[in-house]
């Protein structure tokens, strides 16, 4: 039994940044496949390490284990060492290239973009609630949600270092039924999300191509971006996250830009402006979730990270850090610049701000710095979103073709079924996809909280190579902020929200069900990767 990582007195935020790897590996002995179709004989699964050495001495081998080196060393819980089971007297088939392993600065971005992207789309705060509370969201929010769930993630995602991320942490929690909900339900949000770029993207450029607006002319431009960025998708996360880092620092740079030129022109009175007797509550708590959810996403892609352990917690400290900066500032700068006028402040009203305080240069650079973000996003996002499935497919979840990747390490079939819900959905208008997206969002969240205090309770000595430095107790305080602003969220939906929303879940409860039939009836094949650890070793530990 390796112990879980000693609490400390240091902050969280502090421990995030400075988090260090479990070094004593638990032993992991081949287990029958509880799964009839199962790739491969056997699963491993964790048991102690006695009882492995004494498997290995007096148990016939279904399987041999193939290494590179010339002694066996055990894996740590979710980890994969590049080691594989083949079968006796079995050649084995050749290894599917799944490229190179993220390192920290593109997952640094890749997260910024799953997040944030800058400050695009945040000019709505103002629109609903003025400058004073536009500026005081962007600063308190992050204490309420971002922080904890990016907290989270870090423990959870080092605890279960695959593809899947979240329907693993909900899986080994709360069983299989309630894992697949959450996947399906996150992935919707996710390809929701995702619809949303191509709409923000022609409004920031019909302001300089009205022909943009509407008709056929946008239409034809989302297919053509939604195939473009579907292909940097295709060719691998490695040219994904290289891409995120070049779009980034060209979105950031504007703003930077923007923010020199204007001081002799900042009034700081014009950033006190408030009325709370006139606030559309609904479009600014939706906007400020929007712009600073999706934390979690980044889970999904952990089996494809080089060294989680400590690459994970770290890139969420310093993308945590990008994304606050990155919307405070311009915010700063455009209320605090130009005279208010709050029903202006709408999606792409930064470029005409930028017109205003720098002339026709900066604002053509916003407008292209908006297109360099949205791509960001959108690939950024897919890459999740189609690796959760492909982590789903292994798990065995969803039918096996999930599983399969392209020649360039990529889920080829969940990167065409994300690419097509883009295109079905992106006929919504912007806030009802927002909405919609924060509402089936919100009810993923709740899943993984309980997941996450439950995981606490039943398997406290679990080996946690970043682990939050409180307690149960501290545990279950940390998640009720975030539970009581969901319930805030959800309670300011609309109907028509609710309704679409519910609807979607629905489908979700009747959808596992049926997965399960077709795969008794063998209708499709279902298999659970035999690289993979039990799905509940957290609570065979404890």
């Amino acid at each position: 039994m390796v112990p879980s990582k000693p609490e400390t007195n240091g902050s969280p935020v502090s421990e995030m940044q400075n988090s260090i790897e479990i070094s004593s590996p638990q032993k992991l002995a081949e287990k029958p496949a509880a799964n009839g179709n199962a790739t491969a004989q056997g699963v491993p699964g964790p048991v102690a390490a006695d009882d492995s050495i004494q498997s290995s001495q007096n148990s016939p081998q279904p399987q041999k284990f193939r290494e590179t080196g010339s002694t066996q060393t055990s894996i740590a819980m979710g980890e994969y060492n590049g080691a594989e089971y083949i079968r006796i007297n079995e050649v084995p088939s050749p290894r599917v290239n799944r490229g190179k392993k993220i390192s920290l600065l593109p997952l640094v971005f890749l997260i910024f973009y799953e997040v944030s992207g800058g400050p695009f789309g945040v000019e709505d705060t103002v629109n609903a609630a003025g400058p004073l509370l536009a500026l005081v969201g962007f600063l308190v929010f992050p204490f309420i949600w971002s922080i904890p769930e990016a907290l989270i993630t870090a423990e959870m995602g080092t605890m279960f270092p695959e593809n899947g991320g979240y329907v693993v942490w909900v899986s080994s929690a709360l069983g299989p039924y309630w894992g697949f909900q959450q996947g399906w339900v996150k992935w919707l949000s996710g390809v929701i999300d995702n619809a949303v770029y191509p709409v923000m993207l022609l409004d920031y450029l019909k302001s300089g191509i009205p022909a943009l607006g509407g008709g056929l002319p946008k239409i034809l431009t989302v297919l053509a971006l939604t195939i473009a960025l579907t292909y940097m998708n295709y060719r691998g996360l490695t040219v994904v996250g290289w891409i995120a880092i070049l779009l980034g620092i060209f979105s950031i740079l504007p703003f930077v830009v923007m923010r020199f030129i204007s001081i002799p022109k900042l009034e700081p009175k014009r950033w006190l402006v408030a009325d709370v007797h006139n606030v559309n509550w609904n479009l600014y708590l939706n906007t400020l979730f929007w712009n600073l959810n999706f934390w979690d996403s980044i889970s999904t892609l952990a089996g494809e990270v080089e060294n989680p352990n400590k690459t994970l917690p770290k890139a969420l400290f310093y993308a945590l850090i990008l994304v606050v900066l990155g919307y405070f500032f311009p915010l700063l700068t455009g209320t605090g610049a130009i005279p208010l006028q709050r029903n202006l402040w709408t999606k792409g009203y930064f470029s005409d701000v930028a017109k205003i305080v720098g002339g026709v240069w900066l604002r053509w650079w916003i407008q292209g710095a908006a297109a360099m973000s949205n791509m960001g996003m959108f690939v950024a996002e897919m890459s999740s979103d189609s690796f959760q499935l492909l982590g789903m497919a292994e798990r065995g979840m969803l039918p096996e073709f999930f599983a399969k990747r392209s020649r360039y390490g990529t889920p080829l079939v969940g990167i065409l079924f994300s690419a097509s819900g883009v295109v079905l959905l992106s006929w919504l208008s912007f806030q009802e996809m927002v909405a919609v997206e924060n509402f089936l969002y919100c009810l993923g969240m709740i899943l993984e909280f309980i997941a996450f205090v439950r995981l606490r309770i039943i398997a406290p000595t679990s080996p946690r190579p970043y682990k939050i430095p409180v307690g149960t107790i501290g545990a279950i305080l940390m998640c009720i902020p975030p539970t009581m602003l969901i319930c805030v969220v959800l309670f300011f939906s609309s109907l028509k929200v609710l309704i679409v929303s519910l609807v979607a879940v629905a489908i979700g409860l009747v959808m596992q069900p049926c997965l399960k039939h077709i795969e008794k009836k063998k209708w499709l094949r279902f298999s659970t990767s035999s690289d993979l650890p039990d799905m509940h070793a957290a609570s065979c530990y404890s």
